[in-house]
């Protein structure tokens, strides 16, 4: 039986940097940036520790603007 590991693609672009999906990460996977900002002046979530990603979707299923997509993918 695999082990199921996830990949997180944030769009920063879009991201308010509300920090929702920091708080519900289980992993400790994302991280809020602090010394950059996207076009519209906010900081922006990103994958930290994205090798801790166990593809759970919980940061998806918060962020409130759609900005992130959790892909699963089964590892031998």
């Amino acid at each position: 039986m695999g082990k199921i590991r996830g990949a997180v693609v944030i769009d920063t672009e879009r991201c308010k940097g509300c920090n929702l999906c920091v708080v519900a990460c289980p992993a400790g996977v994302l991280g809020l940036t602090t010394k950059e900002v996207n076009h519209k002046g906010y900081p922006f979530s990103y994958a930290a520790h994205e090798e801790n990603c166990i593809g759970c979707a919980s940061c998806g299923i918060v962020c409130p603007d759609g900005c992130i997509t959790v892909y699963r993918k089964k590892e031998d």
